[in-house]
């Protein structure tokens, strides 16, 4: 029976050409604009880390004084390393991220600026971070000051093109370091756990221990973002000074523990208070956001994004009722035709079957045709200097979301057509025949 109606469907769409291309246009300029928004959307606020989001925590300590701020996103040494170094949390790891010269230790090779991150052994465990060569260094390494490197597969090319690096030095800044690792290229979108630097762009190129790197603080990493609130008196040697330059993230595995760790949080803060570190009064200024959460409090998506989302839902709602003007006049034009079938004994139902089958075939071609200038439009964004650019693909998922999409739409602006049509009375058509 469904054959049948595709046949008649077909006919139908093949008498006015013109007429179908027009609707097929609307349908796949509406879809292929909002595919094009909705994928960007989809890949720029999903969870970067599906599988760990809810285990991985950002705490935040407020340090400064009771003027009116938000909580900082960041941390002084001194409150990073109290943390760190009270085991409170399953996994925690101090970060902070520069870009630094680096270069294969072997005579005449160049030096490079690769973004390098200082942090603490349990990073890799915590994110997922998996090795191809080698491992992560110990917690011996992190207390001992240990001048090792953990390097990103395309970081690894670059300086060894091809020779085993591991057990080998390299140069970062003027000290030598020896590679025990290296790790496939790790990039969530975005990068959650550190946004003072673009959510979008490269991932770390190379990893060293935190304490290293103070132990070396010629060697420039000070964060991308460095907020002082009171008189600095040595702005290389940050580690007394008053100024907010460290990222800490803890992994806890119950909600058990979460608890455990707020009220951890309270009590260090009510301490330094105590001690007259914290000059504020009053309640604990703590929090501890998980990874989305995080990601909503600093609005991660970049704000064009989201309004060119609406714009391009906005405009296929025009080319829906668009579509739904066409399919209306194509259907009432048909006036003669629907009343004979009735005369015939073809009931309402069978008539506005037959229309949503014709609504359903357009909405397929608009599909095709959605998913070309979808593919098209991202292909666009591609090429532009945004940090996000080279993200912006699709994937499997929004090939099929975009086909029930377009369907879905057509079938939506079918319905009045269609139930119009088949309350057309055929004793008036008859009567003009």
């Amino acid at each position: 029976m469904f054959a049948y109606y595709l046949d008649l469907a077909l006919r139908s769409l093949k008498r006015n050409k013109v007429l179908t291309a027009l609707m097929v246009l609307a349908i796949g300029l509406g879809i292929g604009a909002s595919m094009t928004t909705l994928t960007v959307m989809h890949l720029l606020s999903g969870d970067p880390l599906p599988e760990r989001s809810g285990r991985l925590f950002h705490p935040q300590v407020d340090p400064k004084p009771a003027e009116p701020h938000e909580l900082p996103g960041q941390m002084t040494y001194i409150d990073a390393m109290n943390l760190w170094q009270s085991g409170r949390a399953d996994r925690q790891a101090i970060l902070v991220g520069s870009n630094v010269k680096v270069k294969a230790a072997q005579a005449g090779a160049k030096p490079m600026g690769l973004h390098t991150l200082a942090t603490t052994a349990d990073f890799f465990l915590m994110f997922g971070v998996s090795f191809i060569h080698g491992g992560s260094w110990t917690a011996a390494d992190d207390t001992g000051k240990a001048r090792v490197a953990v390097l990103s597969r395309s970081a690894y090319e670059r300086l060894f093109h091809g020779r085993d690096g591991i057990g080998q030095p390299i140069r970062i800044g003027q000290w030598d370091f020896r590679v025990v690792g290296v790790i496939e290229d790790w990039r969530p979108a975005p990068h959650f756990y550190d946004l003072d630097r673009e959510a979008y762009g490269q991932g770390d190129d190379v990893f060293i221990p935190f304490l290293t790197s103070r132990d070396l603080a010629e060697l420039g990493i000070t964060g991308y973002s460095l907020d002082c609130y009171g008189t600095t008196t040595d702005d290389l040697h940050l580690e007394n000074q008053p100024c907010l330059w460290l990222k800490f993230w803890v992994e806890l595995d119950s909600p058990a523990r979460v608890h455990a760790y707020r009220r951890f949080l309270d009590n260090y803060s009510r301490e330094q208070q105590a001690q007259g570190r914290f000059t504020y009064a009053g309640a604990p200024r703590t929090a501890l956001p998980d990874v989305m959460q995080w990601l909503d409090q600093n609005g991660v998506v970049p704000a064009d994004v989201r309004l060119k989302a609406w714009i391009a839902f906005g405009f296929l709602l025009v080319c829906l009722m668009n579509t739904t003007g066409l399919l209306l006049a194509k259907f009432l034009q048909r006036g003669a035709e629907i009343s004979v079938r009735r005369a015939l004994g073809a009931s309402r139902r069978q008539v506005f079957f037959q229309c949503l089958v014709e609504a359903a075939i357009v909405g397929a071609a608009g599909g095709v045709l959605g998913l070309l200038l979808a593919w098209a439009g991202l292909w666009g964004i591609r090429q532009t200097p945004a940090d996000y650019a080279d993200l912006a693909r699709l994937d499997v998922s929004m090939f099929a979301m975009t086909f029930a999409l377009s369907i879905a739409a057509s079938l939506l602006a079918g319905l009045l057509p269609a139930w119009r049509a088949c309350h057309i009375a055929p004793a008036l058509q008859l009567k003009t025949l």
